[in-house]
């Protein structure tokens, strides 16, 4: 292994989210009550001090709020001094009496601001920062930042390298189980540190061009499967979000050693590096307790978790770092176009699931080994949208970067009773059988030659009523293409003389929540060597079929994308289907027909189309 980074963010967050309901115990809200103040503090040294104990140094990212309080101040300079952590800027922790009275709201998410108020808040925290230790961070951060506040903050304050800027898939999921009050979107980002581009801040920068001038982080280090199954808010290397998720027995929570050794895992995909980050509010570790668990257990999972990580590093396996010393090591360890992967497993419900996870500058896709390898996440970064966010723009409160296909918001492998769901898959088709490899549950290995990386799927049996085929699919990821290999080989058949029809199709659509956007302008294209048949999107259930096809694509002037699909065999037919609105997608595909032992490759495309 080269190296397992560790990142420990703490902030003394002096009016913790959620904490001034708990310990006014129903007095009319006052958040500059002394006894809420005094908790943060004492909250905010004990967990310094955890850290200190085992040894770990820690980046202090010191909130608004906190520059108006002596003591948090002192314990800072201290600690830099003492210990080495480094002192940050949070754009969290905004509200207090001072901010209040000035903007008269209790709006405390910085990218959900009008820019005007965006610059004017920034430029009172930062000067407020330097006023208070003469000099200005190298680090910031909060759930979210939109590329438009990153670009500012970099221009104005130079030397900010490093900033959390993200939440991974805090979407849809996580505001329905906040009871729909959790106003705030943002799927569709990373789940490790990127280079954001200067466009949008989830699409990692392909080139110095587009370089935001920041290394970013994510909020939070997540589990892959879980949290994208389900709410991201309960699984995660938090302490507390495990006890939130309830994800324990006894007062022992083995999971959360299992998530921090998954991501130690991730060196084996990305060049000998992983990463992860511990990020606990003050809030979460109040004295009145959380959720059901007494401050106590609350306190236990810190140290605990503090103590793996501590023991980690005297066995030479981890390197704490600042995030400024973080985003100096990015630089030099990854290049722009080296991809981010992740063959995560289930260790939470003993499911033996499988995803991987692919991110570069031009893509972000995840393949699902329980629907027999399916593709059933796809974000087009290549398009690099400009998505401005806040009061003021199309976007105030959903910052998350659009899907093309996205299973867990559009139906994913389809069982109603009408219409389809989005995926990529193929179907097997002998004698009036079809058979969807989604029905196909498989497991996959990694492996990387030169600069592709490959995941090999385990060969699947397929059964029909009077054949076997045994089938098996790779995916070939080349760094910098945007553009994804799919091989399928018939390794065998009952009767090595039967041909079996295959069906490669994707089922798309565009969007950012289960509710459908409008369709209209959408172009499909069949495009052949002497001939071109095309739909222009309108609902209206229309087909086309091109025998000889050399490419099916689709233009989605609406996020500004090009998705297409070529094929390996020149005789294969192409073709392009419009949905209806009761099931609005459209569908690319090729059919053709296979024999025993053949290799059969379709390529998928993405491209920025303005």
């Amino acid at each position: 292994m080269d190296k397992f980074v560790l990142n420990i963010i703490h902030r003394p967050e002096m009016v913790p989210e959620y904490a001034e309901k708990v310990t006014g115990h129903g007095k009319e809200e006052d958040i500059a009550r002394k006894d809420l103040l005094t908790e943060s503090l004492d909250i905010f040294r004990f967990q310094q001090e955890t850290a200190h104990k085992y040894g770990l140094k820690t980046t202090i990212q010191m909130t608004y709020a906190s520059l108006f309080n002596e003591e948090a101040i002192a314990i800072a300079k201290e600690h830099h001094e003492v210990y080495g952590d480094e002192i940050a800027l949070s754009l969290l922790g905004l509200p207090c009496k001072e901010f209040r009275d000035k903007y008269k709201t209790k709006d405390f998410c910085i990218w959900m601001f009008t820019m005007a108020d965006k610059i004017s808040i920034v430029n009172d925290v930062f000067q407020k920062f330097y006023d208070t230790f003469g000099f200005y961070p190298e680090s910031t951060g909060s759930y979210y930042m939109d590329a438009d506040l990153i670009n500012y903050i970099k221009k104005q304050y130079p030397s900010v390298k490093c900033a959390v800027a993200t939440c991974f898939e805090e979407g849809p999921k996580a505001y329905h189980t906040c009871n729909n009050s959790w106003y705030t979107f943002m799927d569709g980002g990373p789940w490790n540190p990127w280079i954001p581009s200067k466009q949008n801040t989830h699409a990692p920068a392909a080139n110095e061009d587009e370089d935001s001038g920041i290394v970013a982080i994510p909020h939070l280090s997540r589990d892959l499967i879980a949290c994208y199954d389900g709410n991201g808010s309960n699984f995660g290397t938090h302490p507390q979000n495990v006890l939130r998720g309830m994800i324990y027995r006894d007062n022992q929570y083995p999971y959360l050693y299992n998530i921090i050794d998954q991501y130690r895992s991730l060196e084996k995909y990305n060049n000998g590096y992983a990463y992860n980050m511990m990020f606990v509010g003050p809030g979460w570790l109040n004295k009145m307790g959380r959720w059901e668990a007494p401050y106590e257990l609350l306190a236990k999972s810190y140290d605990d978790g503090m103590a793996y990580y501590g023991e980690l590093k005297k066995l030479g396996e981890l390197t704490d770092m600042t995030m400024a010393e973080f985003a100096d090591y990015y630089r030099e360890k990854k290049t722009y176009t080296e991809p981010e992967c992740a063959l995560w497993k289930d260790i939470l419900y003993g499911s033996e699931k499988q995803l991987f996870w692919y991110l570069d500058p031009f893509i972000r896709v995840c393949v699902n080994m329980d629907q027999g390898g399916a593709l059933v996440d796809l974000r087009p970064y290549v398009s690099k949208l400009e998505w401005p966010v806040g009061i003021g723009t199309k976007h105030i409160t959903d910052a998350s970067y659009p899907f093309l296909i996205q299973e867990k918001y559009r139906a994913g492998y389809f069982t109603h009773y009408a219409g389809e769901g989005t995926i990529r898959s193929a179907k097997l088709v002998y004698k009036g059988e079809e058979v969807d490899l989604c029905l196909c549950r498989t497991k996959a290995k990694f492996s990387k030659e030169e600069n592709t990386r490959i995941l090999t799927l385990d060969p699947v049996e397929i059964e029909f009523y009077d054949l076997t085929v045994k089938l098996q699919t790779r995916y070939y990821f080349e760094e910098g293409s945007s553009e994804i290999k799919i091989e399928r080989t018939i390794l065998s058949m009952s009767d090595p003389d039967a041909k079996v029809d295959i069906n490669e199709y994707m089922v798309c659509c565009y969007g950012t929540t289960e509710y459908s956007e409008d369709m209209t302008g959408i172009t499909l294209e069949c495009i052949g060597e002497s001939e071109k048949k095309q739909i222009s999107y309108e609902y209206k259930c229309r087909e086309e079929y091109l025998s000889g096809a050399t490419l099916v694509s689709a233009v989605v002037p609406q996020i500004k994308t090009k998705v297409s699909v070529r094929s390996s065999k020149e005789s294969a037919t192409g073709y392009i289907k419009e949905g209806y609105a009761f099931s609005p997608m459209f569908t690319l595909g090729f059919q053709t027909t296979l024999k025993n032992k053949e290799v059969y490759a379709t390529w998928l495309k993405l491209e920025k189309e303005d």
